[in-house]
């Protein structure tokens, strides 16, 4: 047991009031124990209204009074995103809010009854129980610059989503209609849009010449000059293709109807992109942070959005865990299993880091060199994708370092605090 743990169980005391609430969308369930585990009241629910977390308040404050409580610790279990309205009105009221994990819950369950039983009032008080015991971790409750940046981030990523389904139904249509056109647009681009919103099927280019579709494709907003050797390969292929030719009223009501949606998704994310930028740029960090080569004005602004301000951990393997990349053994005996990470954190950011490390590779001269000597050292080397598992842990220290120092990126200095690749050199 560590240190921060110590402090966690420090942290309930005799005079502590400990709730543990199990959250759901219409319906919570609390429960009231002492430091020792002992059930002050018993489960009972309130609703996720203002006058149920009115009620709740008064709650607490008359069972402290009842039980000589100077302090309370509320406990919940987080489920998707039901739980930040109580988290927010608690906070208004200076009552600390901490978080039990779901699969400490899952595997405690049957520790007082032996049972696998499930229900909301016993989860609540596997909840309190928890907590008391100091099995609980601190959330970050969003404000300002750092609630605008994941609410905006998290919008962003689903019209993302959804723009991947539109290109997918797209292709769909194509398929069935026009299965010849990805010879020539093996990608969406300009062109092959316009193509798609003037002359989607292939009875539409029969008999026409390059030139004459030329003009109409230079009409479409956007698009300045368009190719002709690509006009020309459509009309080719067109004519000899074996799409469906039923039904082709609807599919190009179909068609136009999904050009429009991915033309209107592309301007969305664009801008709600470009306001995300320039909000990240009035923070101070954005200063130390775009000095890294390969790290672009978009993934800073995904970045922040995952972990919100550096400021706000004490140590760079704090940030590390919150990632994910953590390693764990399975080992037993004489039996010595791999280290893997522990994919335990937010897998955004981990996803983030691993698709920001594949360029910097490439862009950026530490980060290249350092990939170059974990998988050529004669002395434990490392495959490519455990470098980059390495390198995405190195990137984090970086990215904190020179962001609560005010500092910029230094590839030199980052270099020489390896004594080992300095040896290399």
């Amino acid at each position: 047991m560590d240190f921060k743990q110590n402090q966690k169980i420090n942290q309930v005391t005799e005079k502590t009031l400990v709730i543990g609430i199990d959250i759901a969308k219409r319906k919570h369930f609390a429960c009231f124990v002492d430091d020792r585990g002992r059930v002050l009241q018993k489960s009972f629910s309130l609703s996720q209204s203002r006058e149920g977390f009115e009620l709740f308040y008064q709650r607490i404050l008359d069972a402290m009074k009842v039980n000589e409580k100077t302090e309370v610790l509320v406990g919940i279990e987080p489920t998707g995103h039901y739980w930040l309205n109580l988290a927010y009105f608690l906070e208004e009221r200076g009552i600390p809010l901490v978080m039990a994990n779901p699969m400490h819950v899952k595997r405690s369950k049957e520790l007082d009854d032996n049972l696998p039983t499930k229900h909301d009032r016993k989860d609540a008080l596997v909840i309190a129980r928890l907590i008391k015991n100091g099995r609980f971790s601190y959330p970050r409750i969003l404000k300002d610059m750092e609630a605008e940046l994941r609410v905006g981030s998290t919008f962003k990523s689903k019209l993302t989503e959804e723009l991947g389904a539109v290109k997918n139904m797209m292709i769909r249509w194509l398929d069935r209609y026009f299965p010849e056109f990805t010879q020539v647009f093996p990608s969406f681009g300009k062109m092959a849009m316009a193509v798609l919103e003037c002359t989607p099927l292939p009875s539409d280019l029969y008999q026409k010449q390059a030139d004459e579709l030329l003009v109409q494709y230079r009409e479409v907003e956007g698009l300045k000059s368009p190719q002709r050797p690509k006009a020309m390969r459509l009309i080719e292929v067109a004519a000899n293709s074996i799409g469906v030719t039923e039904g082709c009223e609807m599919a190009r009501i179909e068609i136009a109807t999904l050009v429009r949606r991915y033309h209107q998704l592309e301007q969305e994310i664009e801008s709600i992109t470009q306001h995300l930028i320039e909000l990240v740029q009035t923070s101070v960090e954005y200063q130390s942070l775009s000095t890294v080569q390969g790290l672009g004005d978009s993934t800073i602004v995904d970045l922040l959005a995952e972990i919100g301000s550096f400021s706000h951990y004490e140590d760079p393997r704090q940030l590390i865990k919150l990632a994910g990349l953590t390693l764990r053994e399975n080992s037993s005996g004489l039996h010595k299993g791999q280290k893997r990470i522990s994919k335990r954190g937010r897998r955004k950011l981990r996803a983030l880091l691993f698709r920001v490390m594949m360029p910097m590779i490439r862009h950026n001269e530490a980060f290249r060199k350092l990939h170059e000597y974990y998988t050529n050292r004669q002395v434990n080397p490392l495959r490519k994708k455990q470098s980059i598992v390495v390198l995405c842990g190195k990137l984090l220290k970086v990215l904190n370092g020179i962001s609560t120092k005010h500092k910029a990126f230094d590839a030199q200095r980052m270099m020489r605090d390896i004594p080992s690749l300095a040896e290399a050199a």
